[in-house]
């Protein structure tokens, strides 16, 4: 009997000396996943140049207000500056401004400031080749003030053509520009503002062809402008209104009225001769 409690004691031991063992390992293993967890994956990252504090549209970019942070490479914008010497040419000592307002630890681009030397007015924003010209616009218009720099719109003439019979149908509407960009809103060129503002003039960029054919239209007729989508790609065909066609009239037939010629009165006399009679043309009294 007692030969088989030592025996029953033996094996109990044993299985617990197992069980012990058992979950020290299962432990062990848990313990090396939450130390894999806790080490974080090495992500590759670059020095760029961030925003040290808010910079507003027209402020100077400075080395004080500017600072180097690591960026993810799997994250880096278009136009940063990795280095000094391409943000500050040593070679050209020459400030640069602030083009759109940028907030603090916001990546310094290409696209957010100026070329060293350009000032935020309308000719840093004018490619070669183009022109800064000015249209008139109100309420109505100006699509209700909510035009701001940078949007594209359509411009519309409204007017009469001269010595064109347009009596029946008075003044004609024409697409005359399709897609031309805002560069200011009245002395405003930071498209940051977001708030709707009545303009009174908008400033757009132009050829000189387009100029010339704007300000003959401003001053022959009015001009209003249509605000287009910006992932619109789409181009306007020729479009031209007039009242007729706006109310779906077809052109009144034209009558053409036939004068006969006026018939000269023919006066004479008749002669008998013989069994003959012969009429002899006279002067009318």
């Amino acid at each position: 009997m007692r030969a088989v409690f030592g025996l029953v004691l033996i094996v109990g031991i044993g299985l617990a000396g197992f069980a012990v063992m058992m979950v020290q390992d299962f432990l062990a293993q848990q313990a090396q996943m939450a130390e894999a967890q806790a080490v974080p994956e090495a992500v590759p990252t670059k020095m760029v140049y961030v925003a040290k504090s808010q910079l507003k549209y027209g402020d100077e970019i400075t080395k004080s207000n500017v600072r180097r942070i690591e960026w993810p490479e799997a994250a880096m914008p278009e136009g940063v500056f990795f280095e000094e010497a391409a943000l500050f040419p040593e070679n050209d000592p020459r400030p640069r401004y602030v083009l759109r307002a940028m907030e603090p630890n916001e990546a310094v681009m290409e696209v957010k400031v100026t070329q060293p030397g350009e000032d935020a007015g309308l000719t840093s924003r004018l490619v070669k080749g183009m022109r800064a010209f000015a249209i008139k616009v109100d309420v109505a218009s100006g699509v209700s003030g909510f035009l701001r720099p940078g949007d594209r719109v359509d411009v519309y003439w409204t007017g009469r053509v001269d010595g064109v019979d347009r009596a029946s149908s008075g003044e004609v509407t024409k697409l005359i520009e399709t897609g031309i960009q805002l560069i200011a809103v009245d002395q405003m060129a930071n498209g940051d503002h977001s708030e709707a503002m009545i303009a009174r003039t908008v400033t757009v960029a132009i050829n000189p062809q387009q100029v010339a054919s704007l300000a003959q239209a401003q001053s022959t007729g009015r001009l209003s402008l249509s605000l287009v989508g910006n992932l619109d790609d789409t181009v306007a065909e020729a479009i031209e209104v007039d009242q007729r066609s706006l109310l779906g009239l077809a052109d009144a037939p034209q009558i053409q009225e036939k004068r006969e010629a006026p018939q000269r009165e023919i006066c004479t006399i008749r002669t008998r001769r013989g069994a003959e009679v012969v009429e002899t043309p006279i002067a009318c009294n």
